[in-house]
């Protein structure tokens, strides 16, 4: 049986709409206003969502508990893998000591709490998003904040508000990549055209950040070094997205940006050191919340000194991120996930139409799952695609090159190097678990309330919304965009939701397709910042467990007004010269 979403079940676009904004109101509601704890209303939010689904939406109810399972599937693997293992190895570093000795070499470049930030919350955490994405720049920068100092909603806070620039380029181009497939759109062109609206942004937040933290006078300050900072990995990131495409992008401009910024502080100091890591402008109680297992570690119980102890502080990280990068790759991907397809008469190797030989899933390394409930039997129908299309339910169950299995050996192999014997590494892992066991749960759930809103078609009621909105279209559309992506927690996944909605609707208005597919991806990334599931791994990754709602409302202002000033840059990019000479392939 095929089903057909249905966009406006009431008969009335307003009426609709409201309904199915019903599940993100009560998520915000509960986190923002009530104090609930983030796993009980991610719950509460997927509750609501699989009634409307149901019997607003009439979409089968076993269709609805199979799109929640296999967006529960999703949580687990990639996010909560992630997450789990990164906190594992913060907890290995931080128990030995090696992470107060990373923290105070940190602090021998600068002692300023400002320059620290927009080392690691801007450049670190770029290079992260660049690497890996998928919450990995927000869980190791909040971990490495909170050890110099930071309070957890600054540490929090701060490093969410850090990771938006770099988030369209983000896991080696995948957002792009992912936009073209499912928009049938140049990669190429719509690489440079979201080059060609971020590095504006990748000025500004680094600005943006050190005001958030400090305020005005402080931020102007430090204000070469924050422009070297910005300008550095903008510069960067427009070449490499203009001529290279979208892989390295984040990769090259955070490498760039900090080698830059640290030779800089060589040769620069500010006239005042900032010392406070306290928020400016607001009371700010936070507290790390303290795990009794725990033991505090120093840099007496990490044996070594002088440039020895501290290449061995930073050696688990430095292993990390080699393990990123190349869990990261689409070559070690290749080599793992699939195996060349065999004739099953005479095991010959297939090929393609191009004589290239033919592949498919290795189901050693990459088992693929199909919820036969929904795949293939779920019809988008137009307006929100050209032509009814059936989405696909295939779950792909890639254990091995899964980032989050490249942190857990990253993480073993520096705990073996550290001195720890393989059993205090299985314990610590179990004591792990259960420290983020109401993470994953809030992880799940968000997966599953996302993946319900897209097969359900909730989300596409409330993006005809916004594509409603005639002249105005390109700013909406860009919110559009932030939207996907505070309601998934990924701009990949905001891409696939409403990428395809963004061409239509460009087309139908007579802007250029490729301008607002571009603005999704670059909206989006401004929803980075108060998606639950960002916010559930920065509360971990800091220690401040079941302080959601109060990260939330702290970020939730800066999210909207910079959604709003891309949105303001891609209405300029849409009908004002000079800026329309920045659109790339036309309207």
């Amino acid at each position: 049986m095929i089903w057909q979403q249905l966009y406006d079940p009431f008969g009335n676009a307003l009426f609709s709409t409201l309904m199915a904004a019903v599940p993100v109101v009560v998520m915000l509601a509960a986190l923002a206003f009530f104090h609930v704890k983030a796993h009980l209303a991610a719950l509460m939010a997927l509750g609501s969502a699989l009634v409307i689904a149901i019997f607003a939406f009439g979409m089968p109810a076993g269709m609805a508990g199979s799109a929640a399972l296999y967006g529960a599937a999703n949580g687990l693997l990639p996010i909560g893998w992630i997450v789990l293992n990164i906190i594992f190895l913060h907890r290995l570093t931080t128990e030995n000591g090696s992470f107060k000795v990373l923290q105070d070499s940190l602090a021998r470049i600068t002692d300023d709490r400002r320059l620290q930030l927009l080392l690691i919350a801007f450049c670190f955490g770029a290079f992260f998003e660049g690497a890996a994405g998928f919450g990995t720049p927000v869980a190791v920068t909040g971990a490495i904040l909170i050890g110099l100092g930071f309070s957890p909603l600054a540490a929090s806070g701060l490093a969410l508000i850090a990771n938006t620039a770099p988030v369209a380029f983000g896991a080696l181009g995948t957002p792009i990549i992912t936009l073209a497939k499912v928009t049938g759109l140049d990669e190429m062109e719509l690489s440079a055209m979201v080059g060609r609206q971020l590095p504006f942004f990748s000025v500004i937040v680094p600005f943006w950040l050190i005001w958030a933290f400090a305020g005005w006078r402080k931020m102007m300050e430090i204000w070469p070094a924050i422009l070297i900072a910005g300008v550095t990995f903008a510069v960067p990131q427009f070449i490499v997205s203009n001529y290279h495409g979208p892989m390295l992008v984040d990769v090259i401009a955070a490498l760039i940006s900090m080698a830059c910024l640290t030779g800089f502080l060589r040769v620069w100091k500010p006239k005042t050191v900032h010392t406070s890591a306290a928020l400016s402008g607001r009371v700010d109680n936070s507290k790390v919340d303290v795990d009794p297992d725990e033991k505090p570690g120093g840099a007496a119980a990490f044996s070594g000194d002088g440039q020895r102890a501290v290449l061995r502080a930073w050696m688990p990280w430095i292993i990390l991120t080699v393990f990123v990068f190349a869990w990261g790759t689409q070559g070690f991907k290749s080599m793992f996930d699939t195996r060349p397809a065999l004739d099953p008469q005479t095991g010959a190797v297939l090929l393609d139409p191009t004589g290239k030989p033919k592949t498919e899933a290795n189901p050693i390394f990459s088992p693929v799952l199909t919820f036969d409930a929904i795949h293939q039997k779920i019809e988008k129908v137009p307006p929100v695609v050209p032509q009814a299309k059936t989405e696909e339910a295939l779950y792909k169950f890639n254990w091995f090159t899964s980032t989050g299995s490249g942190i857990l050996l990253a993480a073993i192999i520096g705990g073996l190097l550290m001195g720890y014997s393989p059993l205090a590494l299985a314990r610590h892992y179990v004591k792990t678990i259960w420290v983020v066991r109401y993470s994953l749960i809030t992880i799940v759930a968000m997966l599953a309330l996302g993946f319900l809103t897209r097969y359900s078609g909730l989300d596409a009621t409330m993006g005809l919304a916004f594509a409603a909105t005639g002249i105005f279209y390109p700013l909406f559309g860009t919110l559009l965009g932030w939207l996907g992506v505070a309601l998934t927690g990924s701009d990949t996944a905001s891409n696939v939701l409403f990428g395809g909605l963004q061409k239509v609707t460009a087309e139908q208005l007579g802007l250029s397709p490729v301008l607002m597919a571009a603005a999704n991806s670059s909206g989006g990334v401004m929803g980075k910042m108060v998606d639950a599931q960002s916010i559930v791994v920065a509360s971990t990754a800091t220690r401040w467990y079941g302080h959601e709602g109060e990260i939330l409302r702290y970020v939730f202002f800066h999210s909207i007004v910079l959604a709003v000033l891309v949105g303001l840059l891609v209405t300029l990019q849409a009908y004002v010269s000079p800026f329309t000479a920045m659109v790339v392939g036309g309207h």
